[in-house]
């Protein structure tokens, strides 16, 4: 089997935070500025930043119908802004984000920049035991509804933080800016289970 390659999406955040966790995990990481990139990568990481200025970026560059054709067949990981452009829904916003998860979404509901905090989150990842994440949660976004076919695998004061759905996984909280790799050795296992 060849190495699996991941990118991640390197217009705006933390992306650096990502390929840092990515390399530390033994995995070969692609920062990907152009659409044409996409076809070096088995997956794709959307980091947290600024979900409007990523989208404007990404529209910029004629990089969404290429990540939506990708994002059909290929898994997707995406950290706060990155999990409100994967949303069915931004609620109270009319920027159309990709529908890649059935879930309803509020940009910053967890507080501005100056509320951020850490939490400690109880992670219920179907691979391993229960798994105690620190996570951080800056100008995070909530998730106000979900559908079916939605898995939470980790809440905060009964919301889902952490989500998935078939092959992508969404979190409203920031796992790369933490010492635990759990969250991305999670993600990579689903895409070797998809492959």
């Amino acid at each position: 089997m060849k190495p699996v390659v991941v990118g991640v999406l390197a217009l705006q955040g933390a992306f650096a935070k990502h390929i840092e966790m990515l390399l530390l995990l033994g995995v070969k990481a692609l920062e990907v500025r152009k659409p044409e990139e996409l076809a070096e990568c088995d997956a794709l990481i959307i980091p947290g930043g600024e979900s409007t200025t990523i989208m404007k970026q990404m529209n910029f560059i004629e990089f969404t119908d290429p990540f939506r054709r990708f994002a059909e067949k290929k898994p997707v990981f995406g950290t706060c802004a990155g999990l409100i452009l994967m949303s069915k829904e931004i609620i109270s916003d009319k920027m159309q984000a990709f529908n890649l998860m059935d879930i309803s979404v509020e940009r910053n509901a967890f507080g501005r920049q100056v509320e951020s905090f850490h939490v400690d989150l109880d992670l219920k990842l179907p691979s391993s035991k229960s798994h105690h994440f620190d996570a951080v949660f800056i100008r995070a976004p909530r998730i106000r509804s979900m559908g079916k076919e939605v898995k939470m695998l980790a809440s905060f004061e009964g919301e889902p933080v952490l989500v998935q759905q078939g092959h992508h996984l969404g979190a409203t909280f920031h796992p790369e800016l933490t010492h635990d790799s759990a969250i991305h050795a999670y993600f990579l296992s689903l895409i070797r289970n998809f492959y």
